[in-house]
């Protein structure tokens, strides 16, 4: 376990990040590798099948691992601050909170898939094998919800290295189940999601024996879920509302999707490819946004106000230069990581691609920034301001999907992106700046306040009142 209120700041985020970074990098192979086989070994029908899905899962499963991940924020507060019985209480009140959030998302998911796929006008060459693919997917979301938060609790308490190792492991199954049930037992694109559910189940499995046997702060005893009545709201405040930011999120990327969608399978190949490759490359950045959030929330529980300025602005210099630096590699290499996917045969899907990444890779950098800012105040308890930017970024791809894609085609839907993330930040900025401002006048009273500390309310719902 890491504690990243003490030691060398920029040294702690990045040794804290490069697990996170790399377990990240192996999740996103998840829908990698399943791109990459059923494009190469079914047909390019398939592959635009499978990511005519992309926006409605994360939808849906989006809501689920932020969720949780808000879920963490509050353990990691406790953690911060030493308070292990309340770390006990937060883990078993996520526990009963995610059960309930997995019931309804299945509920919904499996009984809208197909009327809501229709709504999205996936063309009709698609449709069943999307259809085929995403309920699989939907059939598992518990599944899905648990490995996040199992991995979401351990990051908490700062090991971002065991849930990696599940993920190296997870990753390596399957790719062989995708072969042995698209290829073996010719499943078709339903056999990709198998084989994805399988292999996470596997990740989930593990991370709950870890937490088990080798985690004592997290081992949950039948009193620990007695009298969680008051512990419910501090948790929902802080997780639903980040579940519901990416759902909104998602939203803008669904109706982006929806107009991608009448383009034609070709233009919605490529914008799976493009996406698939896009995806791997900003992993370094909500990898670092992720470590900010943990590392905000522990040093709040600890008081370590400068600690945090100091942290968030390393963390920016950081991550901004690792993003121009992919940003530039990907323009440059973009046909032929474009070709692994659909072959070099498909010129047209490809040469559309490239349009993608040229939005898209130039403006990495926006996206390092946005994904500090929102992380680290998520990690301080705010709620409100981070849903307010997910509504500009619905806002931004809807106008992108229902104006630019009008006008200029499949540019104005490479283009919904970059405007999104412009957007979010427009109103992220200001926040960041008076919540910095406000730690900095924490950290000069705090003698005081450390006085006051054990009468005083916490101090995550202070930040938050200090912008309302």
């Amino acid at each position: 376990m890491r504690d990243l209120t003490r030691g060398p700041i920029l040294k702690q985020i990045i040794w804290f990040t490069i697990p996170l970074l790399i377990g990240n990098i192996f999740q996103q192979m998840y829908t990698v590798i399943d791109t990459l086989i059923v494009g190469r070994t079914i047909s390019v029908q398939a592959l635009a099948a499978v990511g005519s899905t992309g926006s409605l899962f994360m939808l849906i499963i989006g809501f689920a691992q932020s969720t949780t991940a808000g879920l963490a924020i509050v353990t990691a507060q406790r953690h911060g601050s030493r308070d292990y019985k309340g770390v006990k209480r937060s883990f078993a009140t996520s526990i009963l909170v995610s059960l309930v959030i997995s019931a309804v998302l299945t509920a919904l998911s499996m009984t809208f898939t197909m009327p809501l796929l229709r709504l999205m006008q996936t063309p009709e060459n698609i449709i069943h094998d999307a259809a085929s693919f995403i309920s699989v997917l939907f059939g598992g979301i518990v599944i899905a919800v648990f490995y996040n938060l199992f991995a979401n609790m351990l990051r908490a308490l700062g090991d971002s290295r065991t849930p990696l190792i599940f993920l190296i492991l997870a990753c390596i199954v399957n790719i062989g189940l995708d072969f042995w049930f698209i290829l073996g037992f010719h499943m078709g694109v339903a056999g990709a999601g198998y084989a994805s559910l399988t292999a996470q189940g596997l990740s989930a499995v593990l991370s709950g024996w870890y937490i088990w046997h080798r985690v004592p702060e997290l081992v949950l005893r039948p009193k620990d879920f007695r009298g969680l009545g008051k512990e419910i709201i501090p948790h929902i405040r802080i997780g639903i509302p980040m579940g519901f930011q990416a759902s909104i999120i998602s939203i803008g990327a669904l109706i982006l999707q929806i107009m991608l969608n009448t383009l034609g399978s070709d233009a919605v190949a490529a914008y799976t490819a493009a996406g698939r490759i896009d995806g791997l490359a900003t992993m370094p950045a909500m990898s670092f946004g992720i470590t900010m959030a943990t590392f905000a929330a522990q040093n709040l529980g600890a008081r370590n106000y400068d600690r945090i300025r100091t942290g968030v602005k390393k963390a920016l210099v950081a991550s901004c230069s690792v993003s121009i630096i992919l940003g530039a590699g990907i323009i440059l290499l973009g046909k032929p990581l474009v070709n692994m996917f659909v072959g070099s045969h498909q010129p047209l899907v490809t040469n559309m691609a490239q349009i993608y990444f040229h939005f898209n890779s130039s403006m990495y950098f926006l996206l390092a920034i946005l994904f500090i800012v929102r992380y680290t105040l998520q990690g301080l308890g705010q709620s409100m301001v981070p849903t307010i930017a997910g509504v500009m970024e619905l806002l931004m791809r809807t106008f992108a999907g229902l104006i630019l894609v009008h006008y200029f085609g499949f540019a104005g839907a490479s283009a919904a992106n970059p405007l999104a993330w412009l957007g979010s930040l427009t109103v992220l900025i200001s926040s960041y700046v008076r919540t910095m401002r406000h730690l900095k006048n924490m950290a000069v009273n705090q003698p005081l306040a450390e006085k006051k500390a054990q009468h005083s309310e916490p101090l995550e719902p202070a930040l938050e009142q200090h912008h309302h």
